[in-house]
């Protein structure tokens, strides 16, 4: 049976941390430039398809990242190490320098405005969900229980994060031009800022979690002065 506590848990991790790095809110902002130049229904349309490739970049990474590096023979703990702190850091750079990150955004999508066949390449991917993203997502991927029904839940926990990213991404892309008119670039970057923090508390965490999976045997296992 599902622990459904566990599940809402690993759900209440995964979702700020992807919803930090994808961003779905600045993304549209930026989203409404390069598409500019296409009619209503091709931006709605395009947006319909890079919500659906989101989906699928960040359920693969959540789901089998994690799995290949182990199958490389990286440790559970080492995997988290790293991924605290590639979180961390990705996160520390859109708190400090978001203007630095819109910037790299424009430059990743702007072959949008050029083509038809543009949803995956570079809409998805590196502009909504690109390496950052993954490197999240396989950072969220290490913490996952051993096994069994605690394991379960927290695939349905980190899924539904995902799917709820993914809904976001559609939702914002889709309505790109009345968030543009209702927010504009300066409360985009506030937005921006406030999600990097919660992404920096994520990473911590994880980097946390993987130095006490590392020292814990270590400590646990140090014989007791007398």
């Amino acid at each position: 049976m599902i622990t459904w506590s566990s599940a809402i848990n690993s759900f209440l991790l995964a979702f700020p941390a992807l919803f930090s790095i994808v961003n779905p809110i600045g993304g549209a902002l930026i989203y409404s430039q390069v598409t500019a130049d296409r009619s209503h229904a091709e931006r709605t349309r395009l947006a319909r398809r890079i919500g659906f490739y989101s989906a699928l970049v960040m359920l693969v990474a959540l789901w089998g990242g994690a799995y290949v590096l182990n199958f490389f023979g990286v440790s559970l703990g080492a995997l988290r190490i790293a991924g605290g702190l590639v979180v961390a850091v990705r996160a520390w750079e859109l708190l400090s320098t978001p203007e630095v990150n819109e910037a790299n955004k424009q430059e990743q999508a702007a072959p949008a405005s050029d083509g038809d066949d543009v949803a995956f390449f570079p809409l998805t991917m590196p502009f909504t969900t690109g390496p950052g993203t993954i490197s999240v997502a396989i950072a969220l991927g290490s913490t996952r229980p051993a096994s069994g029904l605690d394991l379960l839940s927290f695939f349905l926990g980190v899924s539904a994060a995902a799917l709820v990213i993914a809904a976001a991404v559609w939702v914002a892309y889709r309505s790109a031009d009345g968030l543009v008119a209702f927010l504009g670039a300066a409360n985009g970057r506030i937005i921006t800022r406030l999600a990097a923090f919660l992404l920096l508390c994520v990473g911590t965490q994880i980097l946390v979690t993987g130095i006490e999976n590392v020292l814990g045997p270590l400590l646990a296992a140090r014989p007791i002065a007398s």
